[in-house]
């Protein structure tokens, strides 16, 4: 690895070929959110989900990726709320393609462009900023199975009077 691995307070789960960072203050429910990951990958919602790390990950710089890792001693534990700590399935590193943070101050309903993604280590990443309060799992899941919206969409005539579904015009009455 190219830069020394820093010890962060987070957790990370392996989703397809890309990991899921989840980043925000103890309480905040990041190993909540990750055991919701792997469920989801197991139910079909997102690409097979396996824990990288719950608690605490060591990120590193390799090349033009951030790579995550689960600290030693924690390896393949995740904290399940009302259990206590579980052994699961785990990953030895993947390379961070999202990153999530909960309890986030800038977290808004349409959030500008430049609150999507975050800069760790120069490498440039995707991220989800999530508001105290709400449920990130469906973000989550939205941001890994949707693609952003394109300005050369035509919306219909209803979505530019500011009414009606705006996907389609017909949807209600289907």
């Amino acid at each position: 690895m190219s830069e020394a691995s820093a010890s962060v307070h987070a957790s990370a789960v392996l989703v397809g070929d890309r990991a899921v960072l989840i980043r925000g203050p103890s309480g905040a429910g990041k190993s909540r959110l990750a055991f919701d990951l792997i469920l989801a990958g197991r139910a079909g919602l997102v690409d097979r989900a396996v824990l990288v790390g719950d608690d605490r990950v060591h990120l590193a710089t390799v090349g033009n990726q951030i790579v995550v890792r689960p600290a030693r001693n924690l390896a393949g534990l995740i904290e399940i709320r009302g259990l206590g700590i579980r052994r699961c399935d785990f990953v030895k590193y993947a390379t961070v393609g999202l990153v999530v943070d909960l309890a986030a101050d800038d977290a808004e309903r349409l959030p500008p462009p430049k609150a999507l993604s975050i800069r760790i280590s120069s490498v440039e990443i995707p991220r989800i900023p999530v508001g105290s309060g709400y449920q990130p799992l469906p973000l989550v899941v939205a941001a890994l199975t949707t693609t952003k919206s394109s300005s050369s969409v035509n919306p219909s005539g209803d979505c530019l009077k500011g009414n009606g579904n705006h996907m389609n015009p017909t949807i209600a009455t289907e």
